[in-house]
Protein backbone atom coordinates (compact mmCIF):
# COMPACT_ATOMS: atom_id res chain seq x y z
CA UNK A 1 0.00 0.00 0.00
CA UNK A 2 3.19 2.41 -0.03
CA UNK A 3 2.35 5.47 -1.58
CA UNK A 4 6.13 6.84 -2.33
CA UNK A 5 6.26 10.01 -4.40
CA UNK A 6 9.02 10.48 -6.90
CA UNK A 7 10.46 13.32 -5.09
CA UNK A 8 12.08 12.26 -2.08
CA UNK A 9 9.76 14.59 1.09
CA UNK A 10 12.41 17.18 2.63
CA UNK A 11 12.11 16.66 6.80
CA UNK A 12 8.53 14.53 6.32
CA UNK A 13 7.18 17.64 4.44
CA UNK A 14 5.09 17.03 1.38
CA UNK A 15 6.69 17.14 -2.14
CA UNK A 16 5.65 19.96 -4.50
CA UNK A 17 4.34 17.08 -6.89
CA UNK A 18 1.56 16.02 -3.55
CA UNK A 19 0.82 19.54 -3.17
CA UNK A 20 -0.05 20.11 -6.52
CA UNK A 21 -2.18 17.13 -6.55
CA UNK A 22 -4.02 18.01 -3.58
CA UNK A 23 -4.66 21.64 -4.48
CA UNK A 24 -6.10 20.39 -7.97
CA UNK A 25 -8.09 17.94 -6.63
CA UNK A 26 -9.68 20.06 -3.83
CA UNK A 27 -9.25 23.55 -4.34
CA UNK A 28 -8.75 24.39 -8.50
CA UNK A 29 -11.59 22.35 -9.28
CA UNK A 30 -14.44 23.91 -7.30
CA UNK A 31 -17.46 26.73 -8.74
CA UNK A 32 -15.89 30.57 -8.80
CA UNK A 33 -18.39 31.99 -5.85
CA UNK A 34 -16.26 29.66 -3.74
CA UNK A 35 -13.03 31.04 -4.40
CA UNK A 36 -14.33 34.59 -3.72
CA UNK A 37 -14.63 33.96 0.15
CA UNK A 38 -11.52 32.90 2.18
CA UNK A 39 -14.07 31.10 4.60
CA UNK A 40 -14.90 28.92 1.80
CA UNK A 41 -11.31 27.75 0.68
CA UNK A 42 -9.83 27.88 4.11
CA UNK A 43 -12.88 24.76 4.29
CA UNK A 44 -11.73 23.07 0.82
CA UNK A 45 -8.00 23.47 2.28
CA UNK A 46 -9.81 21.96 5.86
CA UNK A 47 -10.83 18.78 3.50
CA UNK A 48 -7.06 18.93 1.34
CA UNK A 49 -5.71 18.41 4.93
CA UNK A 50 -7.67 15.65 6.40
CA UNK A 51 -7.02 13.96 2.73
CA UNK A 52 -3.46 14.13 3.11
CA UNK A 53 -3.51 12.98 6.96
CA UNK A 54 -5.94 10.05 6.15
CA UNK A 55 -4.39 8.85 2.78
CA UNK A 56 -1.19 10.33 2.18
CA UNK A 57 0.42 9.98 5.58
CA UNK A 58 -1.39 6.69 5.94
CA UNK A 59 0.13 4.92 2.92
CA UNK A 60 3.74 7.18 3.17
CA UNK A 61 4.88 6.74 6.31
CA UNK A 62 7.66 8.85 5.80
CA UNK A 63 5.39 12.43 5.24
CA UNK A 64 5.01 14.58 8.66
CA UNK A 65 1.48 14.68 9.99
CA UNK A 66 0.88 18.25 10.15
CA UNK A 67 -1.63 20.57 11.93
CA UNK A 68 -4.50 22.47 9.93
CA UNK A 69 -2.03 25.61 10.41
CA UNK A 70 1.13 24.10 8.99
CA UNK A 71 -0.82 22.71 5.92
CA UNK A 72 -2.46 25.73 5.23
CA UNK A 73 0.88 27.66 4.93
CA UNK A 74 2.04 24.93 2.72
CA UNK A 75 -0.68 24.71 0.22
CA UNK A 76 -0.84 28.86 0.29
CA UNK A 77 2.88 28.70 -0.47
CA UNK A 78 2.88 25.93 -3.33
CA UNK A 79 -0.77 26.96 -4.86
CA UNK A 80 -0.60 29.50 -7.80
CA UNK A 81 -4.23 30.52 -6.87
CA UNK A 82 -3.43 30.82 -3.23
CA UNK A 83 0.03 31.99 -3.58
CA UNK A 84 -0.99 36.20 -3.80
CA UNK A 85 -2.98 36.00 -0.73
CA UNK A 86 0.80 34.42 1.46
CA UNK A 87 1.14 37.47 3.21
CA UNK A 88 -2.19 37.67 4.52
CA UNK A 89 -1.86 34.13 5.89
CA UNK A 90 -2.10 34.49 9.59
CA UNK A 91 -5.19 37.06 9.33
CA UNK A 92 -7.48 34.72 7.12
CA UNK A 93 -6.18 31.82 9.33
CA UNK A 94 -7.51 33.53 12.14
CA UNK A 95 -10.52 34.78 10.85
CA UNK A 96 -11.55 31.22 9.87
CA UNK A 97 -10.76 30.00 13.25
CA UNK A 98 -13.83 32.26 14.63
CA UNK A 99 -15.92 31.87 11.82
CA UNK A 100 -16.13 27.88 12.93
CA UNK A 101 -17.07 28.06 15.78
CA UNK A 102 -20.15 30.68 14.58
CA UNK A 103 -21.36 27.37 12.47
CA UNK A 104 -24.43 25.50 13.21
CA UNK A 105 -23.41 21.85 14.44
CA UNK A 106 -26.00 19.13 14.19
CA UNK A 107 -26.26 15.42 15.15
CA UNK A 108 -27.70 12.90 16.99
CA UNK A 109 -28.82 11.56 20.38
CA UNK A 110 -28.76 7.51 19.26
CA UNK A 111 -31.24 5.58 21.88
CA UNK A 112 -31.58 1.54 22.51
CA UNK A 113 -34.82 0.24 22.24
CA UNK A 114 -35.49 0.45 26.25
CA UNK A 115 -33.94 4.39 25.99
CA UNK A 116 -31.71 3.66 28.70
CA UNK A 117 -28.41 3.14 25.97
CA UNK A 118 -26.76 5.78 24.12
CA UNK A 119 -23.79 6.10 21.56
CA UNK A 120 -21.05 8.15 22.45
CA UNK A 121 -17.99 8.57 19.77
CA UNK A 122 -14.58 9.97 21.17
CA UNK A 123 -12.21 11.94 18.62
CA UNK A 124 -9.16 10.77 16.96
CA UNK A 125 -6.73 12.58 19.20
CA UNK A 126 -9.16 13.74 21.98
CA UNK A 127 -9.74 12.45 25.37
CA UNK A 128 -13.35 13.23 25.62
CA UNK A 129 -17.05 11.46 24.86
CA UNK A 130 -19.81 12.98 23.14
CA UNK A 131 -22.48 12.51 20.77
CA UNK A 132 -21.77 11.83 16.87
CA UNK A 133 -22.09 15.60 15.33
CA UNK A 134 -20.47 18.21 13.22
CA UNK A 135 -20.28 21.19 11.13
CA UNK A 136 -23.27 22.02 8.62
CA UNK A 137 -21.91 22.25 4.76
CA UNK A 138 -22.90 25.51 3.16
CA UNK A 139 -26.78 25.38 1.90
CA UNK A 140 -26.99 21.89 3.86
CA UNK A 141 -30.30 21.10 5.96
CA UNK A 142 -30.15 20.51 9.50
CA UNK A 143 -31.38 17.19 9.03
CA UNK A 144 -29.37 15.92 6.42
CA UNK A 145 -25.76 16.78 7.98
CA UNK A 146 -27.11 14.86 11.05
CA UNK A 147 -27.66 12.25 9.12
CA UNK A 148 -23.97 12.44 7.06
CA UNK A 149 -22.34 13.33 10.25
CA UNK A 150 -23.95 10.32 12.03
CA UNK A 151 -23.06 7.88 9.15
CA UNK A 152 -19.39 8.99 8.87
CA UNK A 153 -18.67 8.70 12.65
CA UNK A 154 -20.35 5.78 13.08
CA UNK A 155 -21.05 3.76 9.95
CA UNK A 156 -24.96 3.56 10.96
CA UNK A 157 -27.66 5.37 8.33
CA UNK A 158 -30.65 7.24 10.37
CA UNK A 159 -32.43 8.12 7.84
CA UNK A 160 -35.41 6.23 8.43
CA UNK A 161 -35.60 6.41 12.00
CA UNK A 162 -34.82 11.10 12.03
CA UNK A 163 -37.78 12.95 12.48
CA UNK A 164 -37.05 16.65 11.62
CA UNK A 165 -39.24 17.65 14.58
CA UNK A 166 -37.58 15.82 17.12
CA UNK A 167 -34.59 17.29 18.67
CA UNK A 168 -32.33 19.42 21.24
CA UNK A 169 -31.17 22.55 20.32
CA UNK A 170 -28.90 24.53 22.68
CA UNK A 171 -26.63 27.99 21.92
CA UNK A 172 -23.13 27.60 22.83
CA UNK A 173 -21.49 31.49 22.79
CA UNK A 174 -22.24 32.33 18.86
CA UNK A 175 -23.16 28.49 17.91
CA UNK A 176 -25.98 26.97 17.66
CA UNK A 177 -26.36 22.80 18.36
CA UNK A 178 -29.34 20.71 17.15
CA UNK A 179 -29.13 17.23 18.35
CA UNK A 180 -32.17 14.90 16.69
CA UNK A 181 -33.18 12.12 18.92
CA UNK A 182 -33.15 8.65 17.10
CA UNK A 183 -35.06 6.22 19.24
CA UNK A 184 -35.15 2.48 19.27
CA UNK A 185 -32.20 1.04 17.76
CA UNK A 186 -31.22 -2.43 18.45
CA UNK A 187 -28.94 -3.16 21.31
CA UNK A 188 -26.91 -5.26 18.57
CA UNK A 189 -26.21 -2.73 15.54
CA UNK A 190 -22.37 -2.38 15.12
CA UNK A 191 -20.74 1.23 14.71
CA UNK A 192 -17.91 1.70 12.88
CA UNK A 193 -16.29 5.07 11.71
CA UNK A 194 -15.95 5.61 8.27
CA UNK A 195 -13.59 8.62 8.41
CA UNK A 196 -10.44 7.46 9.69
CA UNK A 197 -8.45 9.72 11.69
CA UNK A 198 -11.35 11.38 13.16
CA UNK A 199 -13.36 9.07 15.25
CA UNK A 200 -11.25 6.62 17.75
CA UNK A 201 -14.22 4.80 19.44
CA UNK A 202 -17.95 3.93 19.35
CA UNK A 203 -18.96 3.19 22.66
CA UNK A 204 -22.96 2.62 24.16
CA UNK A 205 -23.54 3.62 27.48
Amino acid sequence: MSNHHRSSSKNGLPPQELLDDLCSRFVLNVPKEDLQSFERILFLVEYAHWFYEDNSVENNPSLKSLNLKEFTSLLFNSCDVLKPYVAHIDDIFKDFTSYKVRVPVTGAIILDETYERCLLVKGWKGSSWSFPRGKKSKDEEDHACAIREVMEETGFDVSKLLKKDEYLEVIFGQQRVRLYIIAGVKDDTSFAPLTKKEISVCHSL
